[in-house]
């Protein structure tokens, strides 16, 4: 693989990671329906803690649905890289992950449009 080969894979997976970060941020925001799943419980685990603020308890979990939809959406690229015997993520396995969190987005992107939000 030359240099500028190298460089084209390392940008074309750039746009990937942007694409995952984007809609794992879309996911974790209040009008998404798995953020009450972790927004309710974590509220008097943080008070236990000291944690009264409404607004941290609400960053944190939103930062919580963003980071595990990531984590989700990964199970089938993991899977996917371990038959195919990949040892290295390539430009296939990120749309694949990039795929994979826009489907679990999608309940997001209703409650978005349907204008929970």
């Amino acid at each position: 693989m030359s240099e500028m080969e190298r460089r084209e894979a390392l940008l074309k997976q750039d746009g990937y990671i942007l694409g995952i970060a984007s809609l794992s941020l879309l996911n974790g925001m209040h009008f998404s329906p798995y953020f009450s799943f972790v927004a309710i419980p974590f509220g008097p685990i943080l008070r236990e803690y000291g944690i009264t603020s409404p607004v941290i308890t609400f960053y944190l979990a939103s930062l919580i649905v963003a980071v595990g939809s990531v984590m989700v959406a990964g199970i089938p690229v993991a899977i996917f890289e371990r038959l195919t015997g990949r040892q290295q993520s390539d430009s296939t396995s990120m749309a694949l992950w990039l795929g994979a969190i826009f489907l679990i987005t999608i309940p997001s992107i209703m409650g978005l449009v349907s204008g929970n939000g």
